[in-house]
């Protein structure tokens, strides 16, 4: 009789720990409108927590302040829209890919994913970091990031020997430094209303021809056009 009664008295906090998520992912989904149409500087908490449906306590106690938030905004855009987070694919694929031409062309499909996303977030960050302090080192840290992942990438094109003759680590990187950056997407996709594919393709295309040798094919190509 004991027995029955401690296996019924058993706490379960898998209902809690869901419900945890869901006002987690009601708050960051209310604090990207908030930020997207009044800014960061405009933005306030009990704004988001109105528009998530909680209290203020709430926010406050899962993440703190706005800067969090942004950070928080920020990891689940680079996460892509898929159950594995966008870099987890992005590392299997590299691990297993052989052409170094179809590594570019994924990344830049996984570019397509999560530049939509994440841009927004980013070009908030630096319209705000002009003013404050505080989103100036994000800034700083997000540009941290991205530096260190495409070296992460250029090291991968380096250690396949597929980079150009004469091509370093350094001039690599700051090639998928420059096609990554959100001034680009920016630039073409917001203000040039190109599409996200003709955006890809773009990425992918430059890439390949400022990073790998020419094809026997390509250069016949070239030379047709001539």
């Amino acid at each position: 009789m004991t027995a029955k009664v401690k296996r019924r008295r058993r706490y379960d906090a898998t209902r809690r720990q869901e419900a945890a998520l869901r006002r987690r992912a009601a708050i960051i989904s209310a604090a990207t409108g908030c930020f997207v149409r009044e800014g960061f500087s405009g933005t306030t908490i009990a704004k988001i927590a109105a528009d998530a449906g909680v209290s203020e306590e709430t926010v406050y106690k899962v993440f703190g302040n706005k800067v969090a938030l942004v950070r928080a905004i920020r990891d689940q855009a680079l996460a892509g829209g898929g159950p594995i987070h966008a870099e987890r694919r992005s590392d299997l694929m590299q691990s297993s890919e052989r052409d170094p031409r179809n590594t570019i062309r994924r990344w830049s499909v996984l570019a397509m994913e999560v530049a939509p996303r994440v841009v927004p977030v980013l070009l908030l960050v630096r319209q705000a970091a002009a003013s404050d302090p505080e989103l100036a080192r994000l800034q700083e840290e997000m540009d941290a990031a991205r530096l260190t992942r495409m070296t992460h990438n250029a090291q991968t094109l380096l250690n396949g020997g597929h980079l150009k003759q004469g091509l370093t680590l350094d001039a690599a990187t700051d090639v998928l430094w420059t096609y990554s950056s959100p001034e680009l997407y920016e630039l073409l996709v917001l203000r040039r209303a190109w599409t996200v594919q003709r955006y890809g393709e773009f990425i992918a295309d430059a890439m390949i021809a400022a990073l790998l040798p020419l094809t026997t094919a390509n250069r016949r190509f070239r030379a047709s056009r001539s």
